[in-house]
């Protein structure tokens, strides 16, 4: 297969979102790109929202980027990225604080530079999230989700830092694009496979959608529900650990960060405690990196921007 241009990835990104399907589910489509060739050669076009859209077009398509999703570029990473996030976002409100985002943002930024990726193609984006819930989010491409209970977890600015930092060091090391491409398709492709060899009726159009609307919020689910894995997570820390140090911030904050969150959090909830290795376990592997704790020295001029900034969070 030919190497997919960016113009075409945008078309076939557009023509999925015709048909009720993001980004993302154009990944999850994209490993069983074999199974669609009598779809390609039925070439049958489909009426849908008064667009009509001609399978074997979809298909040419489909598989053209199926050779490059193996080495997803910075392009598809972003377009996957933003359909994972506005999911999330679905599940859980941003903070309209101004003050308190800007303020996340400028830290996220100069943390992002010091990191082994500075640029993605969208760039980075942080943003607080009105929830009690205890968590943080990386979406592939640089989107960073913080909510309030987590910032809450943070006595200073450098543990705000080392939670921005952990987050930043997912994104750098993929591990979201990692997660999609370790998903399975099940009944979607099946279903897009046969049902390509024929006429699409209402019902079938309807079970395809749906389809790849469940598959992408599997993949939402693994980064709310189930999180990653615990290598990638000990891997984010040692990622969190070199940002910080390179920007100046304690990576003991990192430490304080847990320890505080390990008083707050609650067995059972959707949160942190689920998604994430227990936080004493991880202190310890923190501080086998770092050494023996060493408190944070509270820089007078950085906690006042601190408590100014996230006052009532």
């Amino acid at each position: 297969m030919n190497q997919i241009s960016r113009r075409e990835f945008l078309m076939l990104s557009g023509r999925l979102t015709i048909l009720g399907l993001g980004a993302a589910a154009a990944g999850r489509l994209l490993a069983g790109c074999a199974t669609l060739d009598s779809m390609a050669q039925s070439g049958i076009t489909i009426p849908v929202a008064g667009v009509n859209v001609n399978t074997a077009s979809i298909a040419s398509s489909v598989k053209a980027v199926s050779k490059t999703f193996e080495d997803i570029t910075p392009e598809q990473e972003y377009y996957i990225g933003r359909t994972i996030g506005a999911q999330i976002l679905n599940k859980y409100r941003p903070y309209s604080k101004k003050a308190a985002n800007r303020y996340i943002n400028v830290m996220g930024q100069t943390l992002a530079q010091a990191s082994d990726r500075p640029e993605t193609f969208g760039g980075y984006h942080f943003l607080i999230q009105d929830s009690d819930e205890i968590n943080a989010l990386a979406a592939p491409g640089g989107l960073i989700f913080i909510t309030r209970g987590m910032l809450r977890c943070c006595p200073h600015e450098d543990a705000v830092a080392a939670v921005l930092a952990h987050e930043i060091g997912h994104v750098q090391h993929q591990h979201g694009l990692q997660a999609i491409k370790k998903s399975r398709l099940t009944d979607a492709l099946t279903t897009l496979a046969v049902e390509g060899t024929k006429t699409f009726g209402n019902e079938q159009l309807a079970s395809l959608t749906t389809a790849f609307e469940d598959s992408i919020t599997d993949i939402t689910s693994t980064l709310i529900n189930s999180g990653y894995s615990r290598a990638f997570e000990q891997t984010a820390d040692v990622a969190a650990i070199s940002i910080l140090q390179r920007v100046g911030y304690n990576p003991n904050g990192l430490v304080d960060m847990l320890k505080q969150m390990d008083r707050q959090l609650k067995p059972g909830r959707l949160d942190f405690a689920k998604t994430h290795p227990d936080p004493q376990t991880r202190i310890s592997q923190i501080t086998s990196q770092i050494g023996v704790y060493q408190p944070v020295n509270l820089i007078k001029n950085r906690q006042s921007r601190f408590e100014a900034a996230l006052k009532g969070v």
